[in-house]
């Protein structure tokens, strides 16, 4: 950027050598630092070349053609977090690169030491290329065809650095703009889920940051627990809130939870004993199936269920309650708000308190799970 003015300057890059090189660069021709790459690697073969930069010239889809075309080995490398530098607050990491110009090398895959910010050595970590590879985001292109639709899913990119722009939310407080807006039906909601928990069941870091999550292997499709496991993680974590119209995500019946009265819905619970089925002789992926049966969970979604409903049936003790409370209504009740009107983390009801604590526990020993069967079928690389 131009220092004088605190702005960037327009179309910078486009200059004689980008003229010269743009067709080795494809997408990449717009960085300066990749022009002068290309131009070591063709007219100063065989010299060593130092490198400290983020990680898009290794990873990202949009460095296809630079990758290909950079004639150079990468000999050795080590990532630090970017907040070490002065003046740099983002999470996400710095890598420090040695490459060996004059041999034809595409980069693929490097296995990088890693250092945190006090300079200690914490292992090492697989740094991808990702390429044409399909990304998670075509798993939720179908949109429903239903009337009924019960809310939206929030996506924004596919790697780790979006985490926060993943949420479940009202339909009445759909976004216009920023980020992709699935709606949510029972045609999709199994789908939705294992899109969301695959996404939420590992938590971001510094590390992680441009990871990019990949259109899984088809062996997820024949995992019913699985799909089921992300189901019950979407419904103990979501954004859902009952003062934006209806809430169609009570995990429970009425008898369950001892609500004093009837719910404006019972979608969920009727979803999960299997009599929503848009068409009783086809699965989700028009398979036929001989009939329509309860949704089943494994042990670890069983224990979330259980500690949930510990959790509504304390609060339907309590007076002056929303009957149709959704998670998020019962955290605001027991955890109240701040003069900025942001919800308080922390309660003064210790029975809440140890339900809301058992509650989060038992979701990470489910993201847990759901982890490891992120990585098997091909949703992140290992």
């Amino acid at each position: 950027g131009d220092a004088r003015i605190g702005k960037g300057r327009k179309d910078i890059h486009k200059n004689k050598i980008h003229e010269k090189y743009q067709k080795y660069l494809g997408k990449a021709s717009a960085e300066l630092f990749t022009q002068f790459f290309m131009r070591i690697s063709k007219e100063i073969s065989g010299c060593w070349l130092a490198e400290f930069s983020k990680l898009k010239a290794l990873q990202a889809p949009n460095f296809l053609e630079f990758r290909k075309n950079f004639e150079a080995k990468l000999n050795n490398m080590f990532i630090v977090p970017a907040n070490t530098f002065d003046n740099v607050a983002g999470e996400f990491p710095i890598g420090f690169m040695i490459w060996q110009t004059g041999k034809k090398e595409i980069f693929e895959y490097f296995v990088t030491d890693t250092y945190n910010e006090k300079g200690k050595f914490v292992g090492t970590k697989g740094i991808y290329a990702y390429n044409n590879e399909k990304l998670i985001s075509e798993l939720i292109k179908t949109k429903p065809t239903d009337e009924w639709q019960i809310g939206y899913l929030s996506s924004t990119g596919n790697d780790f650095q979006n985490q926060n722009a993943i949420f479940i939310d009202d339909l009445a407080k759909r976004r216009k703009a920023g980020g992709r807006h699935t709606l949510i039906s029972k045609e999709n909601l199994i789908i939705i889920s294992v899109y969301y928990g695959v996404r939420k069941c590992i938590e971001a870091t510094w590390l992680n940051d441009r990871d990019q999550f990949l259109y899984p292997n088809e062996n997820w499709q024949k995992d019913t627990e699985f799909q089921h496991d992300c189901l019950a993680y979407t419904l103990f974590n979501n954004n859902i809130q009952s003062q934006y119209g209806t809430n169609h995500w009570i995990p429970f019946t009425e008898y369950e939870v001892d609500a004093k009265e009837k719910f404006d819905s019972n979608f969920m619970t009727q979803f999960i004993k299997g009599k929503l089925q848009k068409d009783e002789n086809a699965n989700i992926f028009g398979e036929k199936k001989e009939k329509v049966s309860p949704l089943i969970f494994s042990p670890e979604s069983t224990a979330l269920f259980e500690a949930g409903k510990k959790l509504w049936q304390y609060y339907h003790a309590q007076e002056d309650i929303n009957v149709n409370a959704s998670l998020y209504d019962i955290r605001v009740h027991f955890q109240g708000r701040n003069d900025k009107d942001r919800m308080n983390s922390k309660s003064e009801d210790e029975t809440y308190t140890k339900l809301i604590a058992d509650l989060r526990e038992k979701l990470k020993q489910l993201g847990d799970k759901i982890a490891l069967k992120v990585y098997e079928y091909g949703f992140l690389k290992s």
